[in-house]
């Protein structure tokens, strides 16, 4: 979740598309009130004149609009700008290992639709494949019909302007998707060289327009962010010896999923998709935490010091594989006594309590290793016991906190949103992250 540098812009020419993300980023913080021109020079550190440039070309391409004006303490009244959300879309999805989630999420990071379906991982790739494309036009032409009979009804109003603008930009949404325009690797290619700034204007270039009516440009899907179960190599888009499911040993999911749709597609492990999440919801607080997350599997999203931490082998947070029980039961892992297995069982037999406390054990483990700020919990077994996992979890570490000398326990709750898309909505963050200068969670080069 790190900037590309400390927060504030540079007044160089090379540094156009570094600066153009700051002030989006802005831009979206500021939410529907706005935000004048002289408050993003003061936050960026950009000049006036810089600031203005940057606006102007954002406005040209559709990404900002005016918002008002606020009154001035002298001078003639500042003109308020803010961030367009259906400028643009990224679509969002988790494949777990029974069940698909899809999600369509703005440029605000606002959720417009939601689907699930059920998915047999097992079933091989290309049953996978083509449930997770047919979950991707679903999801984007449940937008469109909506908006379309909005704006059906309103054709009697002449202030309907508006809406039957976003209807014919959500419809040729799901025009790009439908008809899957360009190969996978013109669109790899433009994603590739694109900046910050020209990934929302250009990332889309190759999807046919489709003769929508209207004066809007055709809709721009970014991409499709994928949180699917590790180990993986997010850089390359390949999954390794998924536990459980050794069969999907090197196989490229980005490359073939981005090839059949016509779309950019990034990959990353689940639970490193929903810590994404999560921390550019806390922003700006920053900190360090872990999530765990409990369903179908046991795993962890690390975010130290701010940013997401996925190790130089996409190997970090494969928190269900540590060792607590040397002759403890077979895990699918090939080990023996993993937390994960000790963990299912438990939950298997109906003893939530001592899942939550070989959860706490676990969670222990992270705390003492790398001094973390607080623990969140998540997924569909939590879900279903939230106070027994948090109570369990939490006297754990308050046993650590006191062996340690009386120093205050690490805070655990259960990680907000309550809906269940948590994890897709952080993959639909890996695609629109880059955009706003987030530059750790960039599409592969």
């Amino acid at each position: 979740m790190n900037r590309t540098s400390t927060g504030t812009g540079v007044n160089l020419p090379a540094l156009r598309s570094h600066n153009a993300a700051l002030v989006l980023d802005l831009l979206r913080t500021a939410g529907e009130g706005g935000i004048s021109r002289l408050e993003l020079a003061e936050r960026t550190g950009l000049t006036p004149q810089a600031v203005s440039k940057i606006t102007a070309r954002l406005r040209a391409d559709g990404l900002v609009a005016e918002a008002g004006r606020r009154a001035s303490t002298g001078g003639k009244p500042r003109t308020v700008l803010r961030l367009v959300p259906d400028a643009g879309y990224a679509v969002g999805l988790h494949l777990d290992r029974d069940e698909l989630t899809a999600v369509l999420v703005d440029l605000a990071g606002s959720t417009v639709a939601a689907r699930s379906a059920p998915l047999d991982f097992g079933a091989g790739a290309e049953a996978v494949v083509a449930a997770a494309v047919r979950e991707v036009g679903a999801v984007v032409r449940e937008v469109a019909g909506r908006v379309g009979e909005a704006a059906s009804a309103a054709r009697e109003n002449a202030a309907a302007a508006p809406v039957r603008e976003a209807g014919a930009l959500v419809g040729q949404v799901a025009s790009a998707v439908r008809e899957v325009a360009a190969p996978a690797g013109e669109v790899a290619s433009a994603v590739r060289e694109a900046s910050a700034e020209d990934r929302v204007r250009e990332v889309a270039v190759p999807v046919r327009e489709s003769g929508a009516p209207g004066p809007v440009p055709a809709g721009r899907v970014l991409g499709v962010g994928v949180a699917a179960p590790g180990p993986l190599d997010h850089r390359r888009g390949v999954l390794h010896r998924v536990t459980g499911f050794p069969q999907w040993d090197g196989f490229a999911l980005r490359d073939v999923l981005g090839a059949r749709l016509g779309l950019p597609v990034v990959v990353d492990k689940d639970t490193n998709a929903a810590a994404l999440g999560l921390a550019l919801r806390a922003r700006p607080s920053g900190g360090s935490f872990a999530y765990l997350h409990l369903g179908t599997g046991l795993g962890a999203g690390l975010v130290l010091g701010g940013a997401l931490y996925r190790g130089a082998r996409t190997g970090a947070g494969e928190f269900g594989h540590q060792t607590l029980q040397l002759d403890g039961p077979a895990c699918d892992c090939g080990g023996r006594g993993c937390i994960e297995a000790l963990c299912l069982a438990a939950v298997a037999r109906g003893d939530i309590a001592e899942a939550a406390r070989v959860l706490g054990a676990g969670a222990a483990n992270l705390v003492g290793l790398l001094d973390i700020d607080r623990v969140l919990l998540g997924g569909r077994v939590v879900a279903a016991h939230e106070e027994v996992f948090v109570r369990g979890v939490g006297e754990v570490l308050g046993e650590l906190a006191r062996r340690e000398g009386g120093a205050a326990a690490v805070p655990v709750a259960v990680a907000g949103g309550g809906h269940g898309y948590g994890v897709a909505e952080g993959a639909a963050q890996l695609v629109l992250a880059p955009v706003f200068g987030h530059a750790d969670v960039a599409f592969p080069g």
